[in-house]
């Protein structure tokens, strides 16, 4: 299939994407699932943790940590953290855990010595308000690192995917100028080439459920496509400290 082009209208509003980790568990451990299975180069989160492991070693905030995958990496590294999301899949992450909201965090000032924001900010409206309450939780020169997609993700399923194209509140396009306005940002690691392999058609089927169709459209649009195919990532990692 050929590339689909970006689309005219850059100036379209943003939004947040669909918070759906409790009305569709489904979707969320079918994203995981196609991550661990079928990603060339892994997530981020290895890298993360591996990271902040050498340029840290206080106390660390993973906002949006779901069910834990930056604290297990961490825990490798004999390293703890504390996960906060608002999701009730918290249950499953590494303890200490807390179940609250992002952009009212339940922590007194200069609690952290590093913030973690991966893929989750862009379940927010106004990600400002969980970037304020970030620096707020860091002691002075803390380390914040967040990642997300490019609105261009996976362009080789743009025709099928929700919302393709579209901006939305955080993505890849204007995430660094967000975090700039609360933060000193010290590097911004993009990407933008292959980086998932579905070797066969149940692969791509998982993959689309994972990024937001119904298990039965993902079944209905998986043999559409000739397999063994690569997918191409678009997105960025940020890290910054507080000033």
């Amino acid at each position: 299939m050929m590339e689909p082009q970006p689309p005219a209208n850059q100036d379209q509003p943003s939004r947040a994407l669909a918070a759906d980790f409790d009305h569709d568990p489904g979707r969320f451990a079918a994203n995981q699932r196609a991550t661990e299975s079928f990603s060339i180069f892994g997530d981020v989160h290895d890298q993360v943790a591996n990271r902040l492991t050498k340029i840290t070693n206080g106390p660390i905030l993973d906002l949006g940590g779901g069910n834990g995958k930056l604290a297990q990496a961490l825990h490798r590294h004999g390293r703890s953290t504390i996960v906060l999301d608002r999701a009730d899949y918290l249950r499953d992450a590494p303890r200490p855990a807390v179940q609250a909201d992002a952009a009212r965090l339940p922590f007194r000032d200069e609690s952290f010595t590093a913030v973690a924001a991966l893929w989750m900010l862009y379940y927010l409206s106004r990600p400002e308000d969980a970037l304020i309450e970030a620096s707020r939780v860091l002691r002075t020169g803390g380390i914040f690192v967040a990642c997300t997609s490019s609105r261009y993700n996976d362009p080789e399923f743009a025709g099928v995917l929700p919302d393709w194209g579209k901006p939305f509140s955080f993505d890849a396009e204007i995430a660094a100028v967000i975090v700039a306005d609360h933060f000193a940002i010290t590097e911004v690691i993009t990407w933008d080439t292959p980086a998932v392999r579905l070797p066969d058609t149940a692969a791509v089927a998982l993959f689309l459920r994972g990024r937001g169709l119904s298990a039965d459209e993902a079944s209905q649009q998986a043999p559409h496509w000739t397999t063994p195919m690569t997918v191409t990532k678009r997105g960025c990692l940020i890290w910054a400290h507080r000033r």
